[in-house]
């Protein structure tokens, strides 16, 4: 089995809804980390054998196989494909796994893995005004309960006792955490800018600074009269766009460039579809059995922040080190542009792991209808 390894990482800012990246199309959102990313390599794109491109609400803008759009907007040779995967919120992780997977087989010698997803104009939700998601059989599986991220965030906030202030802390935190890791520039060498109506967009702009759960203390409850999940211990809606290269070391050496890290181990797991989002914990699980390590051998984990009771309720199960957890913030600070998360979590992972030169980073993602992906890389430079 060969290894797979990544050699560069980037990802757009993240925009708010209907904020600075609103006005770009998801094609060209995805075609601007595209170029960048062999601008950056000096790779010729038309030896990349593939592009693995996630993105969750594949209609309007998105539709019409995204990845294979985005290497057109590229203005890639024609004859290089591009696919599109939909693993719910781990779209994108499911990219780099899927990328690597077929690096170490053989398949694959020179691949881009990565996502996208622009939910100001393509909104959450968007795919049901046709049909009817989940069908008859499902629903009457499950008492005919329609899947709801938010009742099954509410739902783990109470089995695993999590108070609202509990909860509105991890949230102020988050964006402390941003803060931080966005004015000592620990973002800056993976993040590319985009041009919008001649102005340069440099940062995420979700951020709220001052946050504190005082402040959140004042917002409504959104999924129930009485409960415990609101706009601010939830992740944000937002426009963005990450890609990574993925290679194996023999290749990345041909072409003169330097693995950053190994794909180590990757792992998939399913979980209750109605408390929706604990799926991290069995995925965790698994990939550390994979792996042959402990949850103690990684240094530095990046849990999704698709509400504040997902990562809390991982680091309980887990016994994990709560210090190592989501260090630069996350999603409830920077926002969650669903098929772009993946991607954009993993330049996260590295940028701690080569600022703070740890061997060993675990990354997982909740996902909708009770799945979640977990990897785990080691660093090489």
């Amino acid at each position: 089995m060969r290894d797979a390894v990544i050699v560069d990482a980037v990802r757009t800012p993240i925009g708010k809804r209907n904020g600075t990246l609103a006005g770009v199309h998801a094609a060209d959102l995805s075609a601007h980390v595209l170029r960048a990313l062999v601008e950056r390599t000096g790779v010729d794109p038309g030896t990349i054998d593939d592009v693995v491109w996630g993105c969750v609400t594949q209609i309007g803008d998105q539709s019409s196989n995204i990845g294979r759009i985005a290497v057109l907007a590229a203005g890639w040779p024609e004859h290089v494909p591009g696919v599109t995967v939909n693993r719910a919120c781990g779209s994108s992780q499911q990219a780099v796994d899927s990328a690597a997977h077929a690096v170490m087989a053989g398949q694959y010698d020179l691949v881009v893995a990565g996502g996208v997803e622009t939910m100001s104009r393509v909104p959450l939700g968007a795919h049901r005004t046709t049909g009817r998601p989940y069908g008859p059989t499902v629903l009457a599986r499950y008492g005919g309960v329609e899947f709801n991220q938010g009742v099954g965030a509410e739902l783990i906030a109470e089995r695993w006792g999590f108070s609202r202030t509990r909860l509105d802390e991890y949230a102020a935190d988050s964006h402390a955490k941003a803060a931080a890791a966005i004015d000592a520039g620990v973002f800056d060498d993976h993040l590319v800018p985009v041009e919008v109506d001649g102005t340069k967009f440099t940062t995420d702009e979700g951020l709220r600074r001052g946050s504190s759960a005082e402040k959140l203390a004042a917002l409504k409850p959104s999924f129930k009269e009485d409960g415990v999940i609101h706009a601010g211990n939830a992740s944000q809606i937002s426009d963005g766009a990450a890609a990574l290269l993925i290679t194996t070391p023999e290749r990345a050496r041909d072409l003169g460039l330097t693995p950053v890290a190994r794909y180590h181990s990757g792992a998939v797991s399913g979980a209750d579809p109605v408390l929706m989002l604990t799926g991290p914990i069995p995925a965790t699980q698994k990939v550390l059995q994979r792996s042959g390590l402990s949850i103690d051998d990684i240094g530095v984990y990046e849990v999704n922040e698709a509400f504040a009771p997902v990562p809390l309720a991982w680091l309980a199960e887990t016994g994990a080190d709560p210090e190592r957890l989501n260090p630069l913030g996350g999603a409830i600070a920077v926002g969650h542009p669903l098929g772009a998360s993946g991607a954009i979590l993993m330049t996260r992972l590295l940028a701690r792991m080569r600022s703070e030169n740890l061997r060993y980073g675990l990354q997982t993602m909740c996902e909708g209808g009770g799945t979640a992906n977990a990897t785990i890389i080691e660093l090489l430079a």
